[in-house]
Formats: structure tokens, sequence, C-alpha cells
């Protein structure tokens, strides 16, 4: 039998956290929060990571702790609401301050079937936000899966199937199929393990 996959949560500062922590246990994953001044070489032995939302304006700070340092893992890594944001800073695209803010439920539409992340979730689905700023450049090598009206980058992937990003909240109750995204990248971390 496999030893269980291990992915921590890099805590932002987000109010969800331990939402996605949980998510994760219930999953089956071995995981533990970590906060994000922590240095790489200080991780234990990983399967995958997730950068937490956050309450930093990172639309228009860019900043959050050490997750420059930790993007250059050779690893899975999930970007959710200010980590998707930053995950598009660093990779040299750009993010800002949402013309229409977002919060509570809103409905997104797949793009071209969703990428890995959104395998077997149907092409409209509501899920949860919370956000001022937003994705408003999309890195090169990555691609656009998902989209609302009022915001264009609810979701991205690379062209390499190892960095995804997410504007809305999947550890939310109110995203509809939320647990079956998270399944997607547990299963896309036990792929890249083996």
């Amino acid at each position: 039998m496999d030893a269980p996959l291990v992915i921590d949560v890099v805590d932002n500062g987000g109010q969800w956290t331990h939402r996605e922590w949980r998510m994760l246990r219930y999953l089956g994953v071995d995981t533990q929060i970590i906060h994000n001044d922590t240095l790489s070489g200080d991780l234990r032995e990983l399967d995958g990571l997730l950068l937490s939302g956050g309450a930093a304006r990172v639309g228009l700070t860019g900043k959050l702790g050490n997750c420059a340092e930790l993007l250059e893992l050779e690893l899975p890594i999930l970007g959710i609401c200010a980590g998707h944001q930053f995950m598009a800073r660093h990779y040299g695209g750009d993010c800002g301050e949402a013309e229409s803010p977002e919060f509570g439920a809103m409905e997104i539409t797949l793009n071209d079937g969703g990428g890995t992340l959104f395998k077997e979730t149907p092409e409209t689905q509501v899920v949860w936000e919370s956000h001022n700023d937003e994705v408003t450049i999309v890195p090169d090598g990555f691609f656009i899966t998902a989209s609302s009206p009022s915001c264009q980058v609810q979701a991205m992937e690379n062209d390499d199937g190892n960095r995804f990003g997410l504007q809305f909240h999947p550890e939310v109750n109110d995203s509809e199929y939320g647990a079956k995204i998270m399944e997607n990248f547990v299963e896309i971390c036990h792929q890249s393990r083996n």
C-alpha cells in the first residue's frame, strides 16, 4: 500500500486556510499548515503544495511571504485566491483591483473542459467568491480554464500541468464541485509522485 500523499498548506492569512487543510485530510492526505515565511529547505518531503488565500491585497502589493521561493519547487502547486494572484504575477502575468469585486455565490463557465483540475465537473457550476483583486494578465505558458461574467480568469493552469490557480474557494461548501476539484488536485499530485 502506498504511503499517504504529503501536501502542505501555506498559510497566507486567509480566512479559510483551515478548511483547505481539513478537506485534504478528509481526502486521506498527510497535511499540515505552514507559515508563508517558511524556507523551501525547511519543508518536509512533499508531493504537492497549496498556497492559501490571504488577507493581503496581493493584486496591489505583490508580496506574499516566501511564496516566490516555494513556487520554484518541482511539484504540483495549487494557488487559491491570493495564492492564484501571486502565482500569476510571479510567472510574469499581472493582477490588480477588480472592476467588479466578487463576494458570495457566482456561476463560472469552464473553457474547453477546464483542464485537469476540473475533470468530471460540469461546464457551468456555482462557486464561492471573496476577492477585491483578480488576475488581469495570464502568464506566458498558462491558459484560462474557467471564467465568469465579471472575472475572466476564474481559473488557470500551466502547459506543464503542475501549476493551477483558482480565484474562487473550492474549500467552501458553497462551491458545488469544490470537493471534486480538490480531489482532482490530489490525483494530480499522486500521478506526479509516480
